[in-house]
């Protein structure tokens, strides 16, 4: 058997999938480069001079002794300060957007609020807010972390490779989109769909807590670690998590039950653990059956 060529169409189109599928959506170049470096570098060359007397040119021998220097660093070259243009998170944002989760008595209230809300650096570099998708009346709400490329795009939460393999695991135990509700606990997607911060996640933190007490489903799905460690305030694993049932209090007090589940992306990774987020869902059929 021969190796298949890396040139062939198939080779390369399955490649082009998986970047897609990964959130790829910029091609790097062979050496890496400073991007931080070059925007510092174009803002000195703007910013105006300090005004002042002319100054003394520097003696030949300081410029041998230091070649490598510009003029950015050369001790006593005029410094500039160059200012961020995105707001660094603290917790006075955190506190405003505790304020104003709180007071949405809506799902619509709130997503207007989410969508004025700027106290989050990732909304700076998202093309859509993520809110939801689904029935908010339905009994089940299912919660994962943050939006893909695709769903940043469609504004939508799982519409991509993941969105298409929750789907047929709701199916599988008789729902579908018009019969749950979908959020993520940070709404804008993350740039290169990294992992959000600590911080990102608190900041966003108020706004899914809220939708949750809002719908008020009868049983939460928490998609992957980072949904279930946020929502049911734990540190442990998900693999040690999945399939053991908790509890998501609500600020009103209200318990609802959550199973902890693997994200589907983690699933299409892994196939051989499909085995494992299809008894959770078989609890949450069953449970559902229990509550009606």
């Amino acid at each position: 058997m021969t190796a298949a060529s890396p040139n062939s169409p198939t080779d390369i189109a399955d490649i082009l999938a998986f970047y897609a599928s990964a959130g790829v959506d910029k091609a790097l170049e062979d050496a890496p480069v400073n991007r931080f470096a070059e925007a510092a570098l174009k803002a000195v060359e703007r910013a105006p001079a300090p005004a002042g007397p002319p100054r003394e040119e520097k003696a030949p021998e300081r410029q041998a002794a230091s070649p490598g220097l510009d003029a950015s660093n050369v001790p006593d070259a005029p410094t500039r300060t160059i200012s961020a243009t995105a707001a660094i998170p603290d917790e006075a944002q955190a506190a405003l957007a505790r304020q104003m989760a709180t007071s949405a008595s809506t799902l619509e209230e709130l997503r207007q609020r989410m969508a004025a809300f700027d106290g989050c650096n990732l909304k700076a570099t998202a093309k859509n807010l993520v809110f939801a998708d689904g029935n908010p009346e339905a009994a089940v709400m299912l919660v994962g972390e943050a939006p893909g490329r695709d769903e940043d795009i469609e504004g939508l939460p799982f519409v991509g490779r993941s969105g298409r393999l929750l789907d047929r695991m709701l199916a599988a135990i008789g729902l579908d989109r018009t019969s749950v509700y979908i959020a993520n606990v940070i709404p804008w997607r993350p740039p290169g769909n990294r992992t959000p911060t600590p911080h990102e996640t608190e900041i966003c933190r108020p706004f899914i807590e809220r939708q949750i007490e809002l719908v008020n489903p009868k049983v939460l799905v928490n998609l992957g670690g980072p949904s279930a460690k946020t929502l049911l305030k734990t540190s442990e694993g998900i693999l040690r998590l999945r399939g053991n049932w908790r509890v998501h209090t609500t600020a009103s007090g209200t318990a609802i039950p959550a199973m902890p589940t693997l994200h589907p992306a983690y699933l299409l990774r892994t196939p051989a653990h499909k085995k494992l987020a299809w008894r959770d869902f078989l609890e949450v059929k069953a449970k559902l059956r229990a509550l009606s």
